[in-house]
């Protein structure tokens, strides 16, 4: 019996450690031949000397389970170096069918605090990064359909955050680009489904080096089912590149452990007509300070409770 992605190229940015490494994997485990893609700096903030050491011990596991990979170390914040991960891809296995998107930084900090830089990085890496692997991708997927005169094979999975959902007050930076990748996977869902191209966005939560923090106090347990490994991750995203996934498209799921959650768009709360032809500050205050009269100063929506899930 063949497997869900046999005869399916794939590349998987960020796949040395953590979430990348466990959807590297299961690709591989479910048949697609995969790009290990990785620049291998040691620090969750980008620092570090690079290295392709991290990439090439995920591609060793692969190739020792009997799959196929190849290792890419380049920088895909660089639009040059996403360039040739694509081309690459391309070049080996004679197409791309599956790219997921899974580089990232952290440079936290509040907002009033945080550095120029330390916002330019983080946006780089995890927003800038995701177009860039997507736009060579969709141009790959574009020629070829145009070439056959019909839809071909494409499967976009980027990664957002539950930060992006209901915020992370030390990380606008990151809350930011995880809101902007959720746009990037809508409008490429719109661009290229006539291509026969899928793209969907995930919110992991999952126990990696950038998430430390997060789940501080939340340590694996020493017996039973982990529901923050990043393995119980990855088969959702092995899914949604699977020809199974083709009518799911443009959404955001949230997933963890045994759950996975369909995020809606959002839908309008209250609505207000004006009594006259516009409105004025007077009628405005009226409607909305008495439709926020009950809440108190400061605070926020509290989508992670509507949702019933913990920020990640």
């Amino acid at each position: 019996m063949s497997l869900p992605l046999e005869g399916l190229a794939a590349i998987v940015t960020g796949a040395g450690r953590g979430l990348g490494r466990a959807e590297a994997l299961e690709l591989a485990r479910l048949g697609a031949a995969v790009v290990v893609n990785d620049y291998g700096q040691p620090g969750r903030d980008g620092s570090g000397e690079a290295s392709a050491g991290p990439a090439e011990e995920v591609a060793a596991e692969i190739r020792a389970a009997g799959g196929t990979a190849l290792v890419h170390t380049g920088d895909v914040s660089d639009f040059r170096q996403a360039r040739e991960l694509v081309g690459s891809a391309i070049a080996e296995f004679g197409k791309l069918d599956v790219v997921v998107n899974n580089a990232g930084i952290l440079r936290d900090r509040m907002v009033f605090s945080m550095a120029e830089e330390e916002w330019d990085a983080v946006i780089r890496v995890h927003l800038k990064g995701h177009f860039n692997t997507t736009r060579f991708a969709a141009e790959h997927w574009r020629e070829r359909s145009k070439a056959a005169g019909a839809p071909v094979y494409g499967r976009i999975v980027n990664t957002s955050s539950e930060a992006f959902l209901a915020g992370s007050a030390g990380q606008p930076n990151y809350a930011a680009a995880k809101g902007g990748i959720v746009g990037l996977t809508t409008s490429s869902a719109l661009a290229l489904g006539k291509y026969g191209v899928t793209a969907n966005a995930i919110c992991p939560r999952a126990r990696t080096r950038m998430t430390a923090d997060v789940f501080a106090g939340f340590e694996q347990p020493a017996a039973g089912l982990d529901p923050l490994a990043p393995e119980h991750v990855a088969p959702l995203v092995g899914y949604l590149a699977s020809p199974a996934a083709g009518r799911i498209n443009g959404q955001l799921l949230v997933v963890h452990g045994g759950m996975v959650a369909v995020v809606e768009r959002p839908r309008v709360q209250a609505k207000f007509d004006s009594k006259e032809d516009v409105f004025g500050f007077e009628e405005l205050d009226a409607v909305l300070g008495a439709h926020f009269a009950d809440r108190p100063q400061g605070e926020t929506f509290a989508a992670a409770e509507v949702l019933g899930l913990r920020r990640g």
